[in-house]
């Protein structure tokens, strides 16, 4: 009978063996509907410890988003963030842990790595796998706001974003504005 966490379908163990007689420390990230987790861990004989992390609720409280936090900009900024803290506490290479879901090429999952890499962390990794620049700044997400067109459904559909004093037109400024401010907090 498989391990616990395998039927539960948590962990992949012979991937997980595999990162761990790397030597390396891992970067995982996780997804929710609504937020994003950036971990740096180092494997130890005791367990697994946390190096440095950076979730999306830090992008709001600490450093001002105002987008939804489930979003493929989010994703990269805390990425971003989680990247210059990781760098802060001495990590300058990790290897990439997807876990037991395979992402797909494109989404928030790869937006994440994008961040970390551009805060100047060495993860190995193929370029084609990044999502376009544009859908990191959050272009496709203001075209898509000009295009509703009927107001009504705007504010049913970005009433996160209207609630903290954002619309749509403005996330890509307000995306390079946040990473501006996470840049300031660590140089």
């Amino acid at each position: 009978m498989p391990f616990r966490r395998r039927r539960e379908g948590k962990t992949d163990y012979r991937q997980r063996r595999i990162l761990i007689k790397s030597g390396e420390k891992r970067l995982v990230l996780r997804l929710s509907v609504s937020h994003t987790i950036v971990q740096f861990i180092e494997a130890f004989l005791e367990g697994d410890r946390v190096i440095t992390s950076a979730t999306s609720r830090e992008l709001v409280q600490g450093y001002g988003w105002k987008a939804a936090c489930g979003n493929l900009s989010s994703a990269y900024l805390v990425g971003f963030l989680a990247g210059l803290k990781a760098k802060k506490a001495g990590v300058k290479r990790a290897l990439l842990d997807v876990g037991v879901r395979k992402p797909k090429g494109g989404g928030k999952f790869y937006a994440g790595l994008k961040g970390v890499l551009d805060a100047g962390v060495e993860i190995p990794c193929s370029e084609e796998i990044f999502p376009d620049e544009n859908r990191i700044k959050g272009k496709h997400i203001a075209s898509y706001w000009k295009m509703i067109g009927d107001e009504k459904e705007q504010i049913r559909r970005f009433s996160q974003y209207l609630k903290r004093g954002l619309t749509p037109e403005e996330l890509p400024e307000h995306l390079e504005e946040v990473k501006k401010s996470i840049g300031k907090a660590f140089t």
